[in-house]
């Protein structure tokens, strides 16, 4: 019996241990600057997370199931562009929440935008829109799908 359970717990350690959980960058200077440095569009998504039901939705039904992890792994930078109403936020991170959402003009959540940043001669970082979307019915394929056409377009 304590062979089986030590069996288990080892099993169970394996599979901790060795699966990575994706990074969601705050911080757009970053994440830009790590998007040119790996030579990936960022995916900037918009969301309410602790009270959008959209967004929630999307988290659940695609954002964090296998799939996706392997996907944007591949194919982009993860930020994270977070509109909370009971969750603390720092202040810095709360002003450049808002300063992207009015220059995507984003007027609901979630909204998933694909960018690719380009550094000017000044040294001022401009983003360059890919498209943009958000909660799609189908499940990860086909959110995916629609993701790799956007993508695409870098």
């Amino acid at each position: 019996m304590k062979k089986i359970v030590l069996l288990l717990i080892a099993i169970l350690f394996s599979f901790t241990s060795s699966a990575q959980e994706l990074t969601w960058h705050t911080d757009m200077a970053k994440a830009s600057e790590l998007s040119i440095k790996e030579k990936k569009p960022m995916l900037l998504f918009f969301t309410g997370s602790d009270w959008c039901g959209w967004c929630i939705r999307l988290q659940k039904e695609v954002l964090k199931t296998p799939e996706f992890e392997k996907w944007a792994k591949e194919n982009v930078i993860l930020v994270e562009l977070d509109f909370p109403r009971r969750t603390p936020q720092d202040e810095v991170i709360k002003a450049q929440n808002y300063q992207m959402q009015s220059m995507f003009q984003v007027r609901g959540y979630p909204t998933v935008w694909f960018v690719t940043p380009e550094k000017t001669e000044e040294g001022k970082m401009n983003l360059r829109g890919l498209g943009s979307t958000g909660y799609v019915a189908g499940g990860p394929a086909t959110w995916l799908d629609g993701a790799s056409k956007i993508v695409a377009n870098k």
